[in-house]
Parts: C-alpha cells; sequence; structure tokens
C-alpha cells in the first residue's frame, strides 16, 4: 500500500546524515562526559563543539544553550525557573499557546498563586499586540511567554516586535520556538528574547533531545537537580549521541535553509490551490491557508462534512495510508476538539473534521496529488 507522510509538525524523519553522526558517536564515544579519564574528555568535548556550533547560528555565546530532553522540558524550565527564582507573578500568555506552556503556567498559579493574563486573538489566530501592550502595564513583574509559530495552524508571531514591547515594559519574554527553530533564522543578538525552548525531531533530528536559550546572568536555576552537568542547571548524565545529533540536524537545516523553504512552500502552495480547486467548500483555520502569514510546513483545512461523518475522516485516511493529525501529536490520545481551534471556530465549524497536514523536503507533489484526490473521494462521496 501506498504510505504518505504529512506529520511534520508531530515529528520528522530523521536525516540519514545525522543517524550516521549518532551511530559513529555511540560505537566511538561512549564515555561518560563527567568522567575525568580520556573517554569522558572526548565525550564532553563533543558535547561542548555542539554547544558551540549551535550558538553560532543563533549569534549568541555557548554558555547560553543549556541541553535539555526537549521543547516541553526546556519550557518547563524557563517557566517554573522565572516564577520560582526570578519572582515573576505575572504571566502573560494567549489561550492557543502548547500545552507545554498552557498546563504549566496553570500549575504555577495553583502553586504560587500568580496572576495570569490572556492576550487577545482574532479569528484568524493574529495576537492584538495593542492589547499586549497595555497588559504589559501591569506594576508586577511581567514574564510573556508566546509561541513563534502555532504547532496547529502555523501563523507566525512577529517575535521581534513581542521582544521590544517587552524590553521596553521591562518584562521577560519567552517564546517557544520548536515549530520555527531549524526552518528560519533566529538572530538573537537582535532579537531581545529572554528564553527559547526548541526540540530536535522537529527538524530532522533525534527525540528526547532539545535546548534552552537562556540569556546570559538571567539568574534561572534548575529544574532538575543533582550533579553539576550543563553548567549547574540541568542535572544528569548527558545524552552525547543526541546532542551530536540535534548539531548535526541544527547544521544541515542551516546550511539549506533557503532551498528547503523553496521547496516545501511550493508544495503547500500546491497542496492549498489543490483543495481549493477539488474541495472549494474547505476552508482554512488561522493564515494556514496564506503562504504570506503562516509558516509554510503546516496547513489546517476545515472540511465540509457532516458531523456524524467527522469522526471517521482521519481514520479513514489512515486505511488509504495517509498519516496526518487533527492537532498536536501531544493531545492525539484526547476526545476533545483542539483548544486552538475553540478559539477560533464557530461551534458549527468545530463539529467538521479539520486536519492539520504538515510538509517537508522529503515530500513529493506526486503525494500531495495522491492525498487530494483520496480527500475529494472520501469527502464528495
Amino acid at each position: 500500500m501506498k504510505t504518505v507522510y504529512l506529520d511534520n509538525a508531530a515529528t520528522t524523519q530523521i536525516h540519514e546524515d545525522v543517524i550516521d553522526a549518532m551511530t559513529q558517536v555511540m560505537k566511538q564515544s561512549y564515555g561518560n562526559a563527567s568522567s575525568t579519564h580520556s573517554f569522558g574528555r572526548s565525550a564532553k568535548a563533543l558535547i561542548e563543539k555542539s554547544r558551540k556550533a549551535i550558538a553560532s547560528f543563533f549569534k549568541v555565546s555557548a554558555g547560553e544553550i543549556v541541553f535539555t530532553a526537549g521543547g516541553t522540558e526546556a519550557d518547563n524550565l524557563v517557566l517554573r525557573s522565572a516564577v520560582r527564582d526570578l519572582h515573576v507573578e505575572h504571566i502573560i500568555i494567549s489561550k492557543i499557546e502548547h500545552h507545554a506552556v498552557l498546563h504549566t503556567v496553570e500549575q504555577l498559579q495553583t502553586e504560587y498563586h500568580i496572576s495570569i493574563s490572556y492576550v487577545n486573538v482574532d479569528a484568524s489566530g493574529e495576537i492584538d499586540y495593542a492589547h499586549l501592550e497595555k497588559l504589559l502595564q501591569n506594576p508586577k513583574k511581567t514574564l510573556v511567554s508566546l509561541m513563534h509559530v502555532n504547532n496547529e495552524i502555523g501563523n507566525i508571531l512577529d517575535i521581534q516586535r513581542v521582544a521590544t514591547l517587552c524590553k521596553t515594559n521591562k518584562a521577560l519574554f519567552h517564546s517557544d520556538t520548536v515549530q520555527s527553530v531549524g526552518h528560519y533564522p533566529l538572530n538573537l543578538k537582535e532579537i531581545p528574547v529572554d528564553f527559547i525552548a526548541a526540540s530536535a525531531h522537529k527538524f530532522h533530528g533525534p527525540k528526547g533531545v532539545g535546548f534552552a536559550f537562556i540569556r546570559k546572568n538571567s539568574g534561572l536555576k534548575p529544574l532538575i537537580f543533582g550533579g553539576e552537568q550543563e553548567r549547574g542547571l540541568r542535572a544528569g548524565t548527558e545524552s552525547v549521541h543526541n546532542i551530536v545529533g540535534i548539531e548535526k540536524a541544527l547544521s544541515i537545516a542551516h546550511t539549506t535553509m533557503e532551498s528547503q523553504q523553496a521547496y516545501v512552500q511550493d508544495l503547500k502552495q500546491h497542496f492549498v490551490d489543490g483543495i481549493k480547486k477539488e474541495i472549494p467548500l474547505a476552508t482554512f483555520n488561522g493564515h494556514s491557508g496564506d503562504i504570506e502569514k503562516s509558516t509554510y510546513t503546516i496547513v489546517n483545512v476545515c472540511f465540509p462534512v457532516s458531523a456524524e461523518h467527522s469522526a471517521m475522516l482521519l481514520f479513514q485516511l489512515d486505511l488509504k495510508g495517509i498519516a496526518c493529525s487533527k492537532g498536536s501529536a501531544c493531545q492525539s490520545g484526547s476526545i476533545q476538539s483542539s483548544h486552538v481551534l475553540a478559539e477560533l471556530l464557530s461551534e458549527t465549524d468545530l463539529q467538521k473534521p479539520s486536519i492539520r497536514f504538515s510538509f517537508s523536503t522529503y515530500n513529493t507533489k506526486e503525494e500531495i496529488d495522491f492525498v487530494i484526490e483520496q480527500l475529494k473521494t472520501l469527502i464528495v462521496a
């Protein structure tokens, strides 16, 4: 059976060169990086080489990169320490953030009685920047946490504008950049963001490794205690092969970024044009159908299917070998609809199936045509 993988926002295929680099490390550099003998020093050297390379992509110092198990841990590290150690009393988020941010902030409110403000978003998922500026007038010590690229609808935050607003109003700024790192250049020397989170498996690297950018002299303290790894900010024996893997994946992503974007953006436009032609009553959630206003990797489509047939569409696509999703993979076991779409769609549209299709350089136009043909058959029938 023909199979098509269009769930790259959930995770991506690991690049062959990344697998080769990781395999070599597992075979040859298996020492504990905290050990003082030659095996340990060799492993430590690989970690620091990777850290320095990653830092260079963002124009920051190596000491500002802290390796984690992924984006969720990086988000938790920043948000929890900001409240616990930096004494943040007020956090501004939107209701369409990833649950790694939403649930962490809600838990912090329970534990520390901080106040939460939700910045308004319009029907397209666009942040209300004027409202954000108004919320920043709060006299309490404030942190803003807004994701750079939304993982469900692909909307792109004006990260420079938000960072400048926060700096002007003496607020800290954290951005979950899990869907943008490896896809867009981020010059953190010019963008005054205090913290970001990234995850390797979103840009053809391994699962189980990511990093937090923590601006120098921030005052953050560890989430996980134990040894002194990661300059005391993240205890635990480092996963050397994974760290080499994330650096290799990011290096490939940065080297090929322009060609990758051109290729995948062409795929997305081909998909959008095909849906408009073959299923004209379908609509695009957020700005995902607009190449200029959304990331080139994600399209989220609301299909004109009755409520009784809605639940089966994703299953039917799977039977035809097509991998896509109804939203964040982290919520795949939930029977509830997307919290992002719940903020944007009418009750009527929420009853219809909305499906996220996400693309990579491993996809082809032939695959896109196959998917559109199958969708047309299922929906028209």
